[in-house]
């Protein structure tokens, strides 16, 4: 499962969100999720399943402004299980607890559920189908979005109760709304050496290193030429993309500033206003 989310690709390993109430958002994440505190500020929590690694932040800023409709930004997150039970445990888990669900999806390459956490914010957790049973046509990955066999998947389960999302899930993918297709594309192929994977026509692309379905999705089903959202407003604050290693990031940030893409401090920022931090792996 983890041979897509470490060296020598390059992937997303954290999302930093701005909620309304931090409390009320601990409350889904630590009590709904399972997820454990790992570090606590005053107007932020850093949020952990193995209890080292950030993978989701949460941040109150004190000017907080509600999440904004029609603007680029997070379309969803993705939370990669380790296998097919534990998403039949989530799965129940929702259901016994009447948590509203926006979508349960069979992409051949793997089976995903679909809501989002108190503020709006989206979120799928998903479990991938072993990769050598993925087909590829050249250099495209074969997907689709069909009825997941429900009765299959809650069969996994094995009447196995909810304990919280295991320890070794990790992030798997995010998907983004952008203002602009192929300036997004120029970004994130051109700059950060993604690659497309799959594509819906002129609305949606799926990029990814090393051979994953995705790592990044990009779409347009917010509207062309949307505007980014206010600051501080419910969202996405960035999200972090780990490289191989100092040269393969210091090569990414070259190509971004000859396509005119300043990075600050590690930071780039999109064409559609999305902000990224740049990490290496850790050993």
């Amino acid at each position: 499962m983890k041979k897509f989310h470490q060296r020598p690709n390059t992937f997303v390993s954290h999302v930093h969100l701005i909620v309304e109430e931090l409390q009320k958002s601990l409350s889904f994440y630590q009590g709904v999720l399972g997820f454990q505190i790992l570090d606590r500020t005053r107007s932020s929590i850093s949020m952990t399943l193995n209890g080292k690694d950030a993978l989701v932040t949460l941040e109150q800023p004190v000017d907080v402004l509600p999440k904004e409709p029609r603007r680029s930004g997070l379309y969803h997150y993705a939370i990669l299980l380790p296998d097919r039970k534990e998403l039949a445990k989530v799965i129940q888990h929702f259901i016994d607890i009447k948590y509203p669900l926006q979508g349960l999806s069979d992409h051949l390459v793997s089976e995903a559920l679909y809501l989002a956490d108190p503020d709006g914010n989206g979120m799928e957790i998903y479990v991938d189908r072993p990769s050598e049973s993925w087909e590829w046509i050249g250099e495209q990955v074969t997907m689709a979005t069909e009825q997941v066999d429900l009765h299959s998947l809650l069969s996994e389960a094995n009447e196995e109760k909810f304990t919280g999302l295991p320890s070794d899930s990790i992030m798997g993918h995010i998907h983004l709304h952008v203002s602009d297709l192929s300036r997004a594309a120029e970004f994130y192929m051109d700059g950060l050496g993604f690659k497309v994977v799959y594509q819906i026509s002129n609305q949606a692309l799926f990029i990814s290193s090393g051979g994953y379905h995705h790592h990044i999705g990009l779409n347009i089903w917010n509207g062309k030429n949307i505007q980014e959202p206010s600051r501080n407003s419910v969202g996405l604050k960035y999200f972090t993309i780990v490289f191989a290693d100092e040269k393969t990031r210091d090569g990414a940030i070259k190509n971004l500033e000859l396509l005119g893409y300043p990075v600050n401090e590690y930071i780039a920022v999109d064409p559609s206003g999305n902000h990224i931090r740049l990490t290496v792996a850790m050993d």
